[in-house]
């Protein structure tokens, strides 16, 4: 999203902005990817939630709807949230701390016990380390430079 700003001057998305839009949009892609087979298989064996489900999303991560809607509403979140810098930088560190937390969840309960409800393999909880220290370090990153977190900066 482009503007024009009151004395004539482009301004568009900071790099946090872009970042949490990029973010958001890969999270949305993969809850699409969640709901078709052959990019999911043993697709006819998906559940609602829970750890029977046997779905796997490129043959690597354990899906279930349940998993895959989470993945739509954080991918509109990032895109939403996007706005604004203040708003991405939020989206970035507190998802990132999410999927620290999840991940360290993952780590902690039986995979195959009533815990893991989302579900999540040993492939998925890598992931989520990999995913929360990315989004982190983005969010942390990013926001140095921005003087004033709310406003979006002139392009040059």
């Amino acid at each position: 999203m482009t503007s024009m700003s009151s004395d004539g001057r482009t301004v568009g998305r900071t790099n946090i902005q872009k970042a949490a839009l990029a973010v958001g949009a890969v999270f949305l892609l993969v809850g699409v990817l969640g709901f078709i087979p052959g990019i999911t298989t043993n697709y006819e064996t998906m559940g609602f939630a829970g750890h029977e489900s046997g779905a796997l999303l490129l043959g690597i991560f354990q899906v279930s709807v349940l998993h895959n809607i989470v993945h739509l509403l954080f991918g509109a979140a990032g895109i939403a949230m996007a706005r604004t810098a203040a708003q991405s930088k939020n989206y970035l560190v507190v998802g990132g701390a999410i999927y620290l937390v999840l991940w360290i969840y993952g780590l902690l309960i039986g995979l195959d016990t009533p815990a893991n409800f989302v579900p999540v393999n040993m492939a998925d909880n890598w992931l989520h380390f990999v995913l929360g220290v990315g989004m982190l370090g983005l969010g942390l990153a990013l926001s140095r430079g921005t003087a004033r977190a709310g406003r979006a900066t002139t392009a040059h």
